[in-house]
C-alpha cells in the first residue's frame, strides 16, 4: 500500500480505539519470529530484518512465532516502518485478509496431512451432490426413455434358409412360432408360485430392479462361483418382449430403466402373466400354454404342482432339461434327466422355504417322482434331412453370431448355408440303398434301431457342404452328423502316425518329459510287434501296469492274429492294433491328443488318454472327423468346419463367416500320412472304397463288441466321414448295442456298409470334377524298432520295403486287378504270418477273443469302447450354443 494512502499516526494516548489496542495480546495469529539483531525487548518495527512487506508475509509463512522476549507486538505499522519484525494479527498480503474459497480444500489453516484430510462439511455435501447427480441423471433417463409397443416388440416373421447355390431350402421358424397368450386367471397358482420362488422370491414386493440380487450376483462371479443374471421376472419380461437379447452394456442399462417404468405403471400379475406368456420354454414352445401342450399335452389350467415346478426349472435352460435330450454333447438324455430332476427337486424345495407350498404337499410330490414329460413333436417343415441341416444351423449361428435362439425364433432372418442341395440328396439316398438293401428289421431282430450318420466337408474351405442326420428328422431327433457318443476306433490312428512324424519317439534312457531335439523322428517303415497280446510296455521298455488292479496289459489283434514284425504303413494297411497301442506309449498319449486338436477334434470329444485312447477311445462326431482328416488333405492346414455363409436381415447382413486357416502340421507330415492312408484303400482294408482313377485315402474304423464301425477317407477336394451304430431310443438305460449279424453279416467293419456308403456318395458328388492328385511325400524320419523288434538281422527280414515313402502319387502299391476285401493282396517282408489272399483284408477275421485288461478284442483295429452312448467327454463345435 502506497505512504500516501495510509492513515496518519494516531495518537498513542487515550480514546477507545486506543483502549482496545491495550487490551489485545501482544502476539498476532501469524506474528514473525523475533530478530536476532534487535534490541533486547524493541517493539514492532524496531530493528527489524526483513525490509519489505513481502519479505514479512515470507517470514510470517515459514512459521513465526507469537509474542516473547523480543518478540514484536502486534498491531499496524506506522507510516515509515521499514517492515514488521513482529507478528501483527497474522493477515496475509500484508494484513490484508485472504479471499475465502467456496470449498476449501486442501484446508486452510491446516498443515501436513490435515491439509488433505476433508471436513466432515466436504465429505455431506460430495454425497449430496452424488445422490443428486445420480437422481437427476435417472429422472432424465427415465423421463427420456419410452416403453416400446408391446405389439410391435412381440411381432415375429419366418427365416429363409438358402443353398450355398442361393436357392431357398426351406422358410421355417419365426411365424410358425407355438404361442398362445392367456390371461393370468387361467395360469394356475401353481405355476405362479413356481416361477415365482425359483426365480424372483421378492417379485411381489420389488421395484422391477433388485439391486441386491444384481450385488449378490456381481459378488458370486467375482468369486469365482456360478454365473448369475441378477435380473427379476420383470427385467425378464421386458427383455422378452421389448428388447434384443443382445449382451451390452447400453442394453442392460435400458432393460433396467424400462423395468423401473414398467414396475411403476403396470401391476404385478400383468407382469407375471406377460412374463409367462413369452419366455421360451423349449420344443418351440412359446409361452405356458404352449409349454403345457409340447411337454404333458394339455391346457396350463390343468398343470399339477408337479408339473408346474418342471416347466419353471425349463425356463433355466430349456436345451438342458428336457428329458429327452437336446442339442449337443452336453445336452444327452441321461444328463437332461439329472438336471431337470435335480433342479425340479429345488424348485420344490424352494417354495416351501419362501411360503408358497407346505412342507408335507411338497413330500407327496416329490414321493410321486419326477413328471416325465411326452416325446418331443417336432414340425412338419423338418422332413427328411432338412431339419437336421436347419438345426446345425441355427446352432452354428448362435454359437458364432451372438444372436440368440430367442431371437432366431422371432424370425425375418436370410441365413445361407454351405450345404449342396445335390450332395446332401446324393449321401441321402447312398444311406436309404444300403439300407432298404440289407438292413430288414422284419426278417432280422439284430436289424432293429440300425442308426447311419455322415459328414462330408471341403479341405479347401471347411464348408459343410453335406450331411446325413439320420432317416428322418420328424421321427429321429438326434442329429447323427453331430455327437453321438458313438467311438470312432481305428480310425484315429493316423493321428497317432502325425504325432509320430512330428515329435518321435522318446529316448529310452531319459526321462518322460523329452523336448523334440532329444526324440527320433520316426518313419512310416518303422517296425513294430504286430503279434497279438503283446505286452505293452513304457516308453522305457517297463511293462505296463493298469492303474486300477496292477495288471499288465496285452492288447489283442483282430481275430487274435499274430502278424510278427510289421512297418507301422503295414499296420495301419491291415488295422494292426499293437503296434499303434505301442507306438502311442512311445510318443506320449499326450502328444497323440495334441495332434488331434490340431487336426480339428474337439477337446470336449476327446477321451482320456489312457494306452488304448490311440486306438480311438474318443467319440468326435461325424463332422469333426471329417474336418480333422481335411486337415491331411489341405496338406496340413487346418480349417474349422461350418455350415454358415451369412445371415441378413431386412436386406442387410448381419453376420458373415470369416474363413480363418492354421498350420496344424508340416507339409510333409500331413502328405506321409496321406500316403500310408492310400495304403489302406489301394490294398488293405478299405479297398471296398476305391474310386477307380480317382486318388483315395481312407481308413476304416471298428470297437469293441462291434457296437459301431467308420469309413472316413478324402480325395484333394472332398472329406467325408460315415458312422455306423445300433442303438434302442425306447431303452431306459441307453446303451450301443452288438452289430454282430445285423444285415445278415457275421461281423460289421468300417470296410462293409460304411464304406459302401462312402464310395456311392463320393463317386457321385464328384462326378465331372477333375482327377486330383495328392501332394507327393518326401522321406521323413528314421526306421526305428519298437520295444520287441530288434534290429539285428537275425530277427528282421533282409529284404526291407523302400525307407522312403512315394514321391509321386502313383508310386504307392499297385491295386489288385480285381479290387474286392477278398483280392490278394501284397504282403510286407515284415509280415512273417502274411499270406495272400489272406483273411487279413477288408472282411477278414471272425469273432475275436477276448480283450486284455480295458482292452479290446474280436474286429479290425477294434477299440474299448463303452455299453453308453453317452460315454465320452461332451463337446463339439456343432453342438448345442456353439452349432
Amino acid at each position: 500500500m502506497s505512504e500516501h494512502r495510509r492513515k496518519p499516526p494516531q495518537p498513542q494516548g487515550g480514546g477507545r480505539a486506543a483502549a482496545r489496542r491495550a487490551a489485545q495480546p501482544t502476539s498476532g495469529r501469524r506474528a514473525a519470529p523475533p530478530s536476532s539483531s534487535a534490541a533486547p525487548g524493541a517493539g514492532s518495527g524496531e530493528g527489524s530484518q526483513y525490509g519489505s512487506r513481502a519479505e514479512a508475509r515470507r517470514a510470517a509463512q515459514r512459521g513465526g512465532g507469537g509474542s516473547g522476549s523480543g518478540g514484536g507486538g502486534g498491531g499496524r505499522r506506522r507510516p515509515g516502518d521499514p517492515g514488521p519484525a513482529g507478528g501483527g494479527r497474522g493477515r496475509r498480503d500484508g494484513g490484508r485478509p485472504g479471499k475465502k474459497r467456496f470449498i476449501d480444500y486442501p484446508r486452510s489453516g491446516k498443515t501436513g496431512a490435515w491439509r488433505w484430510m476433508p471436513s466432515w462439511k466436504l465429505v455431506l455435501g460430495a454425497c449430496f451432490t452424488v445422490v443428486a447427480l445420480i437422481l437427476g441423471t435417472v429422472g432424465i433417463a427415465l423421463a427420456v426413455v419410452q416403453v416400446p409397443s408391446e405389439q410391435k416388440a412381440a411381432a415375429v416373421q419366418k427365416n429363409v434358409y438358402y443353398w450355398a447355390d442361393g436357392k431357398q431350402m426351406v422358410v421355417a421358424g419365426g411365424g410358425a412360432l407355438n404361442r398362445q397368450i392367456v390371461p393370468i386367471s387361467k395360469i394356475p397358482l401353481s405355476m405362479q408360485d413356481a416361477v415365482i420362488s425359483a426365480e424372483n422370491a421378492s417379485f411381489r414386493k420389488d421395484w422391477g430392479v433388485d439391486p441386491m440380487g444384481i450385488l449378490r450376483a456381481v459378488v458370486k462371479m467375482a468369486q469365482g462361483g456360478e454365473t448369475q443374471s441378477g435380473s427379476t421376472i420383470t427385467q425378464q419380461f421386458v427383455k422378452n418382449t421389448y428388447l434384443s437379447q443382445e449382451q451390452t452394456l447400453k442394453r442392460k442399462a435400458t432393460e433396467l430403466l424400462i423395468s423401473i417404468k414398467v414396475g411403476a405403471t403396470k401391476d404385478k400379475d400383468s407382469i407375471l402373466a406377460g412374463y409367462l406368456n413369452t419366455a421360451y420354454y423349449g420344443r418351440g414352445a412359446y409361452g405356458i400354454q404352449a409349454a403345457a401342450r409340447a411337454y404333458f399335452d394339455k391346457d396350463c389350467t390343468q398343470l399339477t404342482p408337479s408339473e408346474s415346478a418342471y416347466l419353471a426349472a425349463t425356463l433355466n435352460g430349456p436345451n438342458l432339461y428336457d428329458p429327452y435330450g437336446g442339442q449337443g454333447p452336453a445336452a444327452t438324455p441321461e444328463k437332461n434327466t439329472k438336471r431337470a430332476t435335480d433342479r425340479w427337486k429345488w424348485t420344490l424345495d424352494r417354495e416351501v422355504q419362501v411360503g408358497h407350498m407346505q412342507a408335507a404337499d411338497r413330500d407327496d410330490w416329490v414321493k410321486k417322482g419326477f413328471p416325465m414329460p411326452q416325446k418331443p413333436k417336432p414340425a412338419t417343415n423338418r422332413a427328411g434331412q432338412i431339419g437336421y441341416l436347419t438345426d446345425l444351423a441355427d446352432n452354428y449361428i448362435v454359437a458364432h453370431s451372438g444372436i440368440s435362439k430367442s431371437q432366431l425364433d422371432r424370425g425375418g432372418y436370410q441365413i445361407h448355408t454351405t450345404f449342396d442341395h445335390a450332395k446332401v440328396d446324393y449321401l441321402s439316398k447312398a444311406v436309404e440303398d444300403v439300407r432298404k438293401a440289407n438292413i430288414k428289421p422284419d426278417v432280422r431282430d439284430v436289424d432293429k434301431y440300425v442308426q447311419f450318420g455322415g459328414a462330408s466337408v471341403d479341405p479347401k474351405t471347411g464348408k459343410i457342404v453335406a450331411i446325413y442326420g439320420g432317416e428322418n428328422a420328424l421321427e429321429h431327433y438326434t442329429n447323427n452328423a453331430d455327437y453321438t457318443g458313438v467311438q470312432v476306433g481305428s480310425t484315429f490312428k493316423p493321428f497317432v502316425l502325425a504325432a509320430a512324424m512330428t515329435h518321435g519317439k522318446r529316448d529310452p534312457s531319459l526321462g518322460p518329459t523329452q523336448d523334440d531335439s532329444q526324440r527320433t523322428l520316426v518313419s512310416p517303415e518303422s517296425v513294430y510287434n504286430g503279434n497279438n497280446k503283446v505286452t505293452l510296455r513304457t516308453y522305457d521298455g517297463k511293462v505296463w501296469h493298469d492303474d486300477t488292479d496292477g495288471s499288465e496289459w496285452h492288447q489283442p489283434n483282430d481275430g487274435d492274429e499274430d502278424k510278427g514284425l510289421i512297418s507301422l504303413r503295414t499296420a495301419m494297411q491291415f488295422s494292426v492294433n499293437t503296434p499303434y497301442i505301442q507306438l502311442g506309449m512311445d510318443v506320449g498319449t499326450d502328444l497323440v491328443k495334441e495332434a488331434a486338436l490340431k487336426a480339428g477334434l474337439d477337446k470336449d470329444q476327446l477321451a482320456s488318454t489312457t494306452p488304448t485312447f490311440s486306438l480311438g477311445t474318443s467319440a468326435p462326431s461325424a463332422i469333426r472327423l471329417a474336418g480333422a482328416y481335411a486337415t491331411f488333405a489341405a496338406s496340413g492346414k487346418q480349417i474349422d468346419p461350418y455350415s454358415v455363409e451369412k445371415v441378413e436381415k431386412d436386406g442387410k447382413p448381419i453376420f458373415t463367416h470369416e474363413v480363418s486357416s492354421k498350420v496344424a502340421f508340416d507339409p510333409n507330415v500331413a502328405n506321409n500320412v496321406t500316403d500310408v492312408l492310400k495304403t489302406v484303400v489301394e490294398a488293405g482294408t478299405g479297398t471296398s472304397a476305391q474310386l477307380g482313377d480317382r486318388p483315395v485315402a481312407g481308413k476304416t474304423g471298428t470297437t469293441d463288441g462291434n457296437r459301431s464301425a467308420w469309413f472316413a477317407g478324402y480325395t484333394p477336394q472332398l472329406s467325408t466321414s460315415i458312422g455306423m451304430y445300433r442303438v434302442d431310443p425306447n431303452a431306459k438305460k441307453q446303451e450301443f448295442l452288438s452289430m454282430r449279424g445285423v444285415g445278415g453279416k457275421q461281423t460289421i467293419h468300417g470296410a462293409s456298409f460304411p464304406a459302401d456308403i462312402w464310395a456311392d456318395y463320393m463317386g457321385k458328388a464328384l462326378k465331372g470334377e477333375p482327377v486330383e492328385q495328392f501332394q507327393p511325400a518326401q522321406p521323413i524320419g528314421q526306421k526305428v524298432f519298437g520295444d520287441g523288434a530288434s534290429p539285428s538281422p537275425s530277427a528282421v527280414p533282409s529284404a526291407t520295403p523302400s525307407a522312403t515313402p512315394s514321391q509321386t502319387p502313383s508310386a504307392t502299391p499297385s491295386k489288385p486287378a480285381s479290387p474286392s476285401p477278398s483280392a490278394s493282396r501284397p504282403c510286407s517282408p515284415f509280415d512273417r504270418h502274411c499270406q495272400p489272399g489272406g483273411n487279413g483284408g477288408a472282411n477278414g477275421g471272425g469273432p475275436g477273443g477276448p480283450g486284455g485288461i480295458g482292452g479290446p478284442g474280436g474286429d479290425p483295429g477294434e477299440s474299448p469302447s463303452p455299453s453308453d452312448p453317452s460315454h465320452g467327454r461332451p463337446g463339439g463345435l456343432f453342438g448345442g450354443m456353439r452349432g
